[in-house]
């Protein structure tokens, strides 16, 4: 952690990659994969495996939606069917254990279909013994980074690496517990965050814009 926020620190994603790049540059001798979080994640990603010369690929997280409240979830669930459940929150709304199998399964099928979209296999890469990269475009409750973490610790890294260009507080003490290392030169303490407040140019990433960069990477996807 380097400064607490102060004002937009960041053009775009792709500088907002650049910025991290240079930071994680003493890991390029690691050989590292990058595997970023789409769709904002993917902007950021691009750039920084492009300056480490190394690999990128897709982690794709979705969260567990509250059946009435589709808006909000209780908890995260990767490709792999990895779940990070908020438990307080999971036994506040007395949720079943058929409602969270319930949920679990749409996230999935959701989460085939954008895999799909982007022409990306549902599994991972091999990741035993790798440093690992995880990079999404901000941090605000941490929880879908959380569980990245999780199913790419079950793959047995070498080092998993968080990088973020901003974060609130919360979500990077929360990641600070699970992973080797957090990367974030904009950390805020402000009572209300948002990850758009980071940059001077940010808007939604559609589906059509990720795949335009995948497809311009120069990398194999499929």
């Amino acid at each position: 952690m380097e400064k607490y926020w102060d004002g937009p620190e960041y053009v775009n994603r792709h500088e907002a990659g650049l910025v991290l790049a240079k930071k994680l540059a003493p890991y390029r001798s690691t050989h590292p994969i990058v595997l970023a979080i789409p769709n904002g994640g993917v902007a950021v990603g691009l750039p920084i495996a492009q300056e480490l010369g190394c690999r990128l690929d897709l982690i794709v997280v979705r969260k567990l939606q509250i059946p009435d409240r589709p808006e909000a979830g209780f908890g995260s669930v990767v490709s792999d069917g990895t779940v990070l459940l908020n438990e307080r929150l999971v036994s506040k709304l007395g949720l079943t254990d058929e409602v969270i199998e319930t949920q679990k399964e749409r996230a999935l099928k959701s989460i085939r279909e954008r895999l799909a979209i982007y022409r990306c296999k549902t599994e991972f890469p091999g990741l035993k013994g790798q440093t690992v990269i995880l990079v999404d475009d901000g941090l605000a409750s941490g929880f879908t980074m959380e569980a990245a973490v999780s199913v790419v610790k079950k793959n047995e890294p070498a080092m998993v690496v968080v990088a973020v260009p901003t974060s609130s507080m919360s979500a990077y003490r929360r990641l600070s517990t699970v992973a080797d290392k957090v990367i974030c030169p904009d950390v805020s303490r402000l009572p209300i965050f948002a990850v758009a407040d980071a940059y001077r140019d940010w808007s939604d990433l559609e589906d059509e814009e990720v795949i335009a960069l995948m497809d311009g990477s120069g990398q194999d996807f499929s």
